[in-house]
């Protein structure tokens, strides 16, 4: 069976793997890839971003599956022209993915159905923005309504950060936002308090398949400060994601916007992520939705999957009104996976590309090395984004996977290079408790 993956990021990278493992697989495409997969004689780097161009080749090679990694290729519809060609693609429509891809649209979405989510008001005239940040007060959430890598909110502990934020977001565009049809706009939310968690599904436009729980932490800092970022590090399984958090989550948030997005008339098929935040009383919220897997949580995820992936993209991509994951049982290594990312020089504002990277250890049955910001240039591996590599371990417990995660860190050079050494505190301190 030949399978593309679209897009050349770690999670990419991490998805690819997972499916190269299983014995269904023939050939493995991805695109465009990254030096990861560049280097490893299980995949094939296709260069190819335009979504009609990529259609058409995926339709000339008879691609039976492919499996959408990134935002980008959603929002812009990827999916829908692989179906015009009757070609098998798990991820949302472009219609879907405004789950994501709008800000605006989601939290619009989310009032309209009753989803537990923060308060907050959509701002296109920074005039308005700034005078209800006056009003509101810090802490405050202001948030990019448009795709920007990650880095399009801001949590604004003064008033000041927030006026900044706006400034950014809807003056000079200075994170580089893809902004949406109609302009610039701003969602500007409370703040809320708790621990957040990632919660993933496989939807195939009718039944729900929940992943592993995980949390990744966005902050670049040591103890969770520092700016926001695409994410340091992430674990599995989540011990703040009680089987009491998880019940809720389903059934106050999931399930109410699979069905939701159905009752508007835009069947939803994909991954969905949901980020909660979670109180005290082990109450969730939902802070934003993304209709892909996360990143760098996808890599742990993976590490911890017993089941056949190709499988379970075949079960939830069988032709007719909806696919067959209500006929999947998922099966998950008992042990914690780790991933630490080893991110370039100066992210996540600027970060410096073309630096060598040495010393990545080859793979071990308890270990990884997944890429994301890497580039094989003249034989040479170099670095190409913001976030390069992810060192992800399996272990019998976090403590555990940390000291194995960080050993391998440790060994791995590229002029620059910075990572938090507290990826799983969190779970650390509740294993403590």
């Amino acid at each position: 069976m030949k399978i593309l993956v679209i897009g050349g990021g770690g999670r990419e990278h991490a998805l690819a793997w997972k499916l190269a493992q299983s014995p269904k697989t023939h050939k493995i495409f991805v695109a465009p890839g990254n030096g990861g997969t560049a280097t490893d004689s299980h995949f094939e780097n296709i260069n190819i971003t335009d979504v009609a161009e990529l259609t058409a080749w995926a339709a000339s090679e008879k691609i039976a599956l492919t499996v959408v990694g990134p935002e980008v290729p959603l929002a812009a519809g990827v999916v829908d022209e692989f179906r015009k060609q009757g070609l098998r693609v798990f991820g949302p429509t472009k219609a879907a993915a405004q789950l994501e891809s709008s800000k605006a649209f989601s939290k619009a979405f989310m009032k309209r159905h009753g989803i537990p989510t923060a308060e907050y008001e959509t701002f296109s005239d920074p005039v308005l923005a700034h005078a209800y940040i006056d009003q509101k007060g810090a802490p405050i959430v202001v948030k990019a309504d448009g795709l920007a890598a990650g880095k399009g909110v801001v949590v604004a502990l003064t008033v000041a950060e927030a006026h900044e934020a706006v400034d950014f977001m809807l003056v000079d565009n200075t994170l580089g936002v893809s902004h949406n049809e109609g302009g610039a706009r701003v969602v500007i939310e409370e703040f809320l308090v708790g621990e957040e968690a990632s919660f993933i599904v496989m939807v195939d436009g009718k039944n729900v398949l929940p992943l592993a729980t995980s949390q990744d932490h966005k902050r670049l800092l040591n103890g969770d400060l520092g700016p926001n970022t695409g994410g340091m590090g992430a674990y599995s399984p989540a011990p703040v994601v009680t089987p009491d958090v998880h019940a809720r989550a389903m059934r106050d948030i999931i399930l109410p916007t699979v069905r939701g997005m159905e009752k508007d008339g835009i069947v939803f098929t994909g991954f969905l992520y949901a980020g909660l935040m979670i109180d005290a009383q082990g109450k969730p919220k939902t802070l934003e939705f993304n209709c892909r897997m996360g990143d760098p949580e996808t890599q742990p995820i993976m590490m911890r999957l017993k089941t056949d992936l190709v499988d379970v993209m075949l079960a939830a991509t069988e032709p007719g009104p909806h696919g067959k994951l209500d006929q999947i049982e998922l099966q998950w290594d008992r042990r914690t996976a780790l991933g630490v990312v080893l991110a370039a020089h100066d992210y996540p504002l600027t970060p410096r590309k073309g630096d060598v990277i040495t010393g990545i250890p080859k793979e071990a049955e308890d270990a990884c090395v997944f890429h994301a910001g890497t580039a094989l240039k003249d034989g040479q591996l170099l670095t190409s984004g913001g976030r390069v590599l992810c060192v992800t371990v399996l272990a019998d417990n976090v403590r555990l996977a940390q000291q194995r995660a960080y050993e391998i860190a440790a060994g791995i050079t590229f002029d620059g290079m910075q990572y938090r050494t507290d990826i799983g505190h969190r779970a650390v301190k509740v294993a403590s408790a």
